[in-house]
């Protein structure tokens, strides 16, 4: 099965290890992946300040970088929802309509690529000690993943996996979001932090690094204990 990679531009600059983790797991499960040097990012920075025009031209790039019939998989609930959802109202109307129609059939965010498209749930993977999940907005709410990365941990060996008190709620991080209302922003991820942590957990893992780097940096701030850790890092741990 050949697979294009999307790297996110934060996984890009600040995780790359994840997007090697990543193809380490897709490449143990039989795909043939490939990536675009070519790629940028999908617009979703600039949609989401207000600057749609601007938003568009990042866009339309995507959409050439990725104009092909092969599965499109990236570590990212965020990117892959606002692809899906919101381009088609990006490019409503225009000459890019039916290659956006494509798109949509064609990305998956890389826990929904992994149990809905390969039907797989155990990667052999192996994590000791105590784990957590958020559900990060964009992977719960834009794309509806819920129990796959769940099935995916559970079959860790050495992890258990312990249910946080609001686990759907928002970590506070939002983009601008963080930078334009910063108190609140902070109880957010102040109020995610310590729930993670009342659940026993060792490791706060999800779909989303935009998320976990912003709960990182309360977790630094205040030296808890818990570590960060992106679900494509922990399927690809042990082997």
């Amino acid at each position: 099965m050949n697979v294009q990679l999307f790297v996110p531009c934060f996984v890009d600059q600040l995780f790359p290890e994840t997007a090697f983790n990543m193809v380490k797991v897709l490449e143990k499960l039989g795909c043939t992946v490939s990536y675009n040097p070519n790629q940028t990012c999908c617009g979703q920075p600039a949609f989401n300040a207000g600057y749609q025009d601007e938003c568009r031209s990042v866009a339309a790039k995507f959409l050439k970088d990725f104009h092909t019939a092969d599965y499109i998989v990236a570590p990212s609930g965020s990117c892959t929802g606002f692809v899906r959802n919101y381009y088609g109202k990006l490019f409503d109307n225009s000459a890019n309509h039916n290659d956006v129609k494509q798109l949509k059939k064609n990305m998956f965010e890389f826990t929904e690529f992994l149990t809905q498209v390969l039907k797989v749930k155990d990667l052999g993977a192996t994590l000791n000690g105590v784990g957590t999940y958020h559900d990060a907005c964009g992977a719960l709410r834009e794309c509806g993943i819920k129990e796959g990365p769940r099935q995916l941990l559970e079959n860790v060996k050495g992890l258990q996996l312990n249910e946080m008190n609001d686990c759907e709620t928002c970590c506070g991080f939002g983009g601008t979001f963080a930078v334009k209302y910063e108190p609140i922003s902070i109880g957010m991820g102040e109020q995610k932090v310590l729930n993670a942590i009342d659940s026993g957990a060792d490791y706060l893992i999800s779909t989303d690094l935009s998320c976990l780097m912003h709960l990182d940096g309360y977790i630094r701030k205040h030296n808890h204990k818990i570590k960060i850790m992106h679900i494509a890092d922990v399927l690809a741990s042990g082997w």
